[in-house]
């Protein structure tokens, strides 16, 4: 049963505009056209002719592979690789006799390698599928037939069918409206997961179905709907419906998006008429970008250095070699009689020299890949996605209210985390909890409220602030006062001088009343009564307009019924009693973002004729009546004060309006909102602006657009670590600039450029309707604007001081156009934050690129709706707040947080880990890799560039595999330069991954250097120690296999102590892997020595026979290690001690037991390398100067 309707009245007599009829007319010309050809059979899914469009189907799918397409598609991604394809080209050749080594020895690593990154995408891929199961599962009533609804899931849903959505849930589809349990058809929707906005929206259906309001009503209901094919505009629709003989027009107003919630509204009943794919919110998402990180694209680059390497050592040997062949046999005398040149294949022919050289440039390019690291990206596979469940299990980023743990969606981007240079950030859900809570108030020039806001907190928590003590105090009064009483949401006011009717000793109770009376009238909020309980609960437009019904409600006035032409009350009157009042409602103006206020106009039960007015005092005070302006001066003062701590602030003010001045108002009102013209708001402002002036001013609210907890903190530790913050939002300019305030984005006395389209002569040329015209204005003055404030900028430079560039989205579109986008990021970069106001999503993604593709910087984007997709698919990195509302965002993000203030331990900690942990590990991976290539090509000097190797098959093959690679794996997710409270503490830390300082190509190169240096050493050290030594108790010289064993021997040993060296954080796991890795070298070589010679080859019984019994072999390995790792011990003595690194001044710090020494922290940190200028440190160190300067003045 549908159940009884909840009555609604007539909007359009009391809101200043139409509530949404549509009409035939422009558009809706096109339909049956080119691009209007979609017919919709509602109710009738199934018929032929609709079988015949051919619709999609609900499915909607997120994931990268299908069943049929992982194998080709993922095999392709993998060799896309140059490093994997080379290998590759290796394996094919050791098929060959050209290959130095056999080919099961070489294929082996490469399918582990392959396989285990394959597996890894597999994994991956499948969550994708699994959250796209989900969705498509959830369940919807859907017309069965014969006026029965039944749950149907989401994914067998079909354009046509007719279905029903209860309060608080997801539209399943793209629906056209059809009724709603209001009376009127209406319907309230929000659609905060498409556009970020936190209104609700209103809708209506169409006057023609908007009685079918009862499950049964459909049991015969048929209509075609024909309208526009599928597109990705979300603000407009042209359509038509046919029910009978009638058309009657669609827009807009009837479209009920997928993704978007019913809010307010008991049930809906729609039809279906986009689906899956073709629905909107999926047509404005596009294929997830493939990124990579800035590191390992350098990591690219080192493999193509080495490549061009390997390249160049196989040109030089085969040059040798043929040389050498070629001088082979000269008069019948062979040189190298060992490979019998007289009788040889093609291979050492002196007569075809050219083509044995030819032939041995291959076999080199196949002995001397070891200098390039096969395993290099499946270990960085492997630590990555053990990173990423560090991140994932991080209880310092879990949100136990929500039961939401960070994830990191992909593991590609980690060590990107620690090298954020500009952060872009949505506000309304991502800094900000959606929620407005009336924390003050100015009334008749006297401040009320012991509320105590974010900034203010954040404030006093900086050591030395003098509003320390004084925060306490009222923390612990405030604290006392909300134990006594339970919270209420949007109310956060406490002060007993006008609570509980005390306000009524006040000496302005008359005024009181009215400020009160205000905020319980002049509004276009709903009561809803709960039946069980009785209490009223409020549905605003805005959450603001919802905080400010609420505190009246709290103080004393209580809002409870609106009908068509009043609004009823529980009031006091000045006696004391409560008393129940109506009020005749006349008229409401309306608020807008160019009128900035808004108005009812009432009669009271005296039959006076009252006009209530709230706005912001930038158009509040000038429109006061010389008689009106008892209170100003102390209100500008409170509401300053009120800005500071981050409040937004409003002006109430009233005046009576006499019979004949309000009779003509009306006509004219009246008159206006009937026109149907472009001109039409124009009007209805010009008719507003006469009737609201000559006003009595009554005081000012504070509401606090309640942050979530620790952004102020958050932002100012990511600020003292010398990342720059923007904001990109939707929001009107005030409410920005208010959150800008309120995040310490700026503060009082912050030098603002504000770049606005909105002048007079814009809106005249607008208004004559040129558009050329206007368009060239418009860019004129961004320009001009952009000009002036690059001057501000250079002046505020000379001074030190901080500026703040405020944009509104009309500007930015002009801004970011080719010719000027270059301007505008330079002065945008020179700014200290950057506010986006009124950008649209699109506007987002294109600041994002702007700002990412000029300055090259790593740029971090985080949001929470729908519309800021665009945004973190274009950012270097995309996080998504798993807020509560829709998962739009997190399922196109890497990495998902629930609130922002986990970025802080996200960035400065796992971030600087990782970018430390991946730079040092892909730095000892190529160090490991030169020391062993280099002596591969020092023995093929030695035995005259032929191709032959000096070490066993496998030896070759199991060196990254096994001996080397755990420990770098270990390194990668294990190692620590410093704590995470000390990554915290001393946030400037950070600065080293932004600068790429421990990933920088005269890093990169030093580490080259090392690995020649160790290969040198290990070769020549092992060769001439060898070359002529008894090796055996029989007094037999050394022989390949034994100075293979022992060369290698000496590798092995060198480069794991050489990441002992490295690792600045020892656990079990680290000193298992290293040590459990040489061991397990002699265990191998023991164990594959015992097997049958036509299997261990070379290495039969080497280690047992020969290398074990020999004192030499022993005693040559520690000279060896010694003397390899000597160079890199005397380096690093002398830098650490004469030149160190900022980490290594707090691994001193914390060594020596000085990290809570504050004198030797704050010498520390006075490094900084970026002068803090945003956040709540740099505000309070302003203000402490800008006090400091008045005292030396006053004296």
């Amino acid at each position: 049963m549908a159940g009884a309707r909840r009555r609604k009245q007539q909007f359009s007599r009391i809101h200043a505009f139409s509530c949404g009829k549509a009409s035939f007319k422009g558009d809706h010309s096109l339909i049956g056209g080119p691009g209007f050809s979609r017919v919709i059979y509602c109710n009738d899914p199934e018929c032929f002719e609709a079988s015949l469009r051919n619709y999609c189907d609900n499915y909607v799918r997120s994931t990268k592979y299908t069943l049929a397409t992982f194998f080709p598609k993922s095999l392709f991604e993998q060799f896309k690789r140059a490093a994997n394809f080379y290998f590759l080209i290796c394996a094919i050749l050791a098929f060959t006799p050209l290959s130095p080594y056999s080919a099961v020895s070489n294929v082996l690593p490469l399918v582990v390698v392959i396989g285990a990154t394959m597996g890894k995408e597999a994994i991956e891929d499948w969550r994708r599928y699994k959250q796209d199961i989900e969705v498509n599962n959830r369940e919807v009533k859907m017309h069965q037939g014969d006026g029965v609804f039944e749950h149907t899931k989401w994914m067998d849903l079909k354009v046509g069918d007719i279905v029903k959505v209860e309060k608080d849930e997801f539209f399943p589809a793209d629906l056209i409206l059809l009724s709603s349990s209001y009376e009127e058809a209406i319907c309230y929707v929000e659609t905060m997961n498409l556009d970020g906005e936190t209104n609700l929206k209103l809708k209506q259906a169409p006057d023609a179905t908007s009685s079918l309001n009862e499950d049964s009503s459909f049991q015969n209901f048929k209509a075609i709907i024909r309208c526009e094919d599928p597109n990705a505009n979300l603000y407009s629709f042209v359509g038509s419906l046919e029910l009978g003989n009638e058309q009657h027009p669609l827009s807009p107003q009837q479209l009920l998006l997928r993704g978007s919630k019913l809010r307010n509204t008991d049930y809906i009943y729609g039809v279906v008429i986009f689906t899956g794919r073709d629905t909107k919110v999926v047509q404005n998402s596009t294929e997830p970008p493939s990124k990579r990180s800035k590191v390992e694209k350098r990591m690219d680059k080192i493999v193509y250095f080495l490549f061009a390497v390997l390249v160049v050592l196989s040109i030089i040997g085969s040059i040798f070699f043929g040389i050498e062949t070629r001088e082979d046999l000269e008069n019948g005398r062979m040189t190298r009689w060992y490979l019998r040149p007289d009788d040889t294949t093609i291979y050492y022919n002196p007569k075809r020299a050219a083509v044995a050289a030819i032939l041995q440039f291959l076999t080199a390019l196949m002995l001397y890949s070891y200098l390039i690291p096969i395993s290099l990206y499946v270990s960085i596979e492997i630590v990555k996605v053990l990173q990423s469940i560090f991140i994932n299990q991080d209880l310092h980023m879990y949100y136990e209210e929500a039961d939401k743990p960070a994830r990191a969606r992909t593991s590609n981007l980690n060590e990107e985390l620690g090298q954020v240079d500009t952060i872009l950030s949505d506000k309304t859900g991502t800094l900000t909890c959606n929620s407005m809570e009336f924390i003050k108030c100015s009334i008749a020039g006297t401040s009320y409220g012991h509320g105590i806001t974010e900034v203010e907190r954040a404030l006093a928590w900086r050591k030395g602030s003098p509003m320390a003590q004084e925060v306490a105090e009222v923390g612990d009064q405030v604290k006392e006062i909300k134990e006594e009483k339970p919270s209420v949401k949007g109310f956060n006011f406490v002060d007993e001088r006008i609570m509980n009717g005390n306000w009524l000793n006040e000496p302005h109770a008359d005024v009181i009343q009215k400020f009160l009376r205000l905020l319980a009238i002049c509004h276009t909020a709903i009561p809803e009564v709960d039946e069980e309980t009785g209490r009223i609960s409020y549905e605003a437009e805005s959450p603001d307009e919802a905080a400010f019904v609420v505190a009246a409600k709290e103080l004393g006035f209580e809002f409870y019924e609106r009908t068509q032409t009043s609004i009823s009350l529980y009031e006091f009157d000045l006696s004391g009693k409560k008393v129940e009042r109506s009020y005749n409602l006349l008229n409401i103006l309306e608020f807008s973002s160019s009128r900035k206020r808004m108005s009812v106009i009432l009669r009271n039960e005296e039959g006076k004729l009252l006009l209530l007015c709230k706005g912001a005092d930038s158009v509040m005070f000038e429109r006061l009546a010389k008689n009106g302006q008892e209170f100003v001066e102390k209100t500008k003062e409170h509401i300053e004060e009120y800005a500071d701590a981050g409040l937004r602030t409003l002006v109430l003010a009233y005046r009576e309006i006499d019979e004949e001045e309000y009779v003509e108002f009306n006509e004219k009102f009246t008159e206006a909102k009937n026109v149907v013209s472009a001109d039409r708001e124009e009007m209805i402002e010009e008719v507003a602006e006469k009737i609201e002036r000559d006003l009595i001013l009554l005081g000012a609210t504070a509401v606090e657009d309640k942050l979530q907890n620790g952004v102020p903190e958050c932002i100012d530790k990511l600020a003292q670590a010398g990342i720059k913050i923007w904001v990109l939002t939707g929001d009107k300019m005030e409410t920005a600039i208010n959150i800008g305030f309120a995040c310490s984005l700026l503060r009082q006395g912050m030098k603002q450029v504000v770049i606005n389209s909105e002048t007079p002569e814009n809106k005249a040329l607008e208004k004559a309707g040129d558009k050329t015209a206007t368009a060239v204005a418009y860019k004129a003055s961004v320009l001009q604007q952009i000009s002036e404030g690059k001057q501000l900028l250079i002046s505020s430079n000379e001074n030190s001081e901080a500026v703040a560039l405020i944009v509104d989205g009309k500007s930015l579109t002009y801004a970011l156009e080719d010719d000027v986008k270059d301007s505008f990021l330079e002065l945008a970069i020179g700014c200290a934050s950057v506010i986006c106001c009124r950008s649209s999503p699109k506007q987002k993604a294109l600041v994002t690129r702007l700002v990412k593709t000029k300055t090259g910087s790593t740029t971090l984007a985080i949001g929470d709706g729908a519309n800021d997709v665009g945004m973190l698919q274009e950012a270097d990195i995309g996080v998504g707040i798993s807020g509560v509302e829709g998962m739009q965002a997190v399922m196109s993000s890497d990495i998902a947080i629930a609130q922002f203030r986990y970025l802080e331990r996200l960035l400065l900690v796992h971030g600087h880990w990782c970018y430390r942990r991946i730079s040092s590990m892909i730095c000892y991976f190529f160090y490991k890799n030169i020391a062993f290539g280099f002596t591969l090509f020092f023995y093929e000097i030695y035995a005259s560039f032929s191709g032959q190797a000096v070490y066993n098959d496998w030896f070759l093959s199991l060196y990254n595999v096994f001996f080397t690679s755990l420990p770098v794996i270990a390194l990668g997710v294990f190692d620590q330069d410093v704590s995470s409270r000390l990554c915290l503490k001393f946030p400037l830390l950070y600065q080293e991954g932004i600068q790429n300082v421990l990933f920088s190509w005269l890093r990169i190169l030093a580490w080259v250097f090392n690995g020649v240096l160790s290969a040198t050493i290990i070769f020549f050290f092992c060769i001439q120690a060898m070359k002529y030594q008894a090796f055996r108790k029989g007094g037999e010289v050394s022989d390949l296999e034994v100075l293979g064993a022992t060369m290698y021997t000496c590798v092995v040993w060198v480069v794991n102590c050489q990441m002992a060296l490295s690792i600045t954080y020892f656990t079990y796991i680290q000193h298992l892997f290293i040590w459990g890795g040489i061991i397990l070298w002699y265990i191998f070589l023991m164990a594959y020595g015992a097997m049958d010679p036509d299997i261990s080859t070379t290495a039969y019984e080497v280690f047992i026979e020969a290398c074990a019994p020999a004192g030499s072999y022993w005693l040559l390995t520690l000279l060896v290690l010694i003397a390899s790792l000597l160079p890199y011990f005397a380096y690093s003595a002398i830098q650490i001690r004469f030149f160190p690194m900022y980490h290594q001044m707090i691994q001193w710090i914390r060594s020596d037991g000085q990290s809570d020494d504050p004198e030797y922290c704050n010498m520390v940190r006075q490094r900084s390398i970026r002068h803090t200028t945003v956040g709540y440190t740099a505000r309070f160190e302003a203000k402490s100067k800008s006090s400091k300067e008045r005292g030396e003045d006053n004296r």
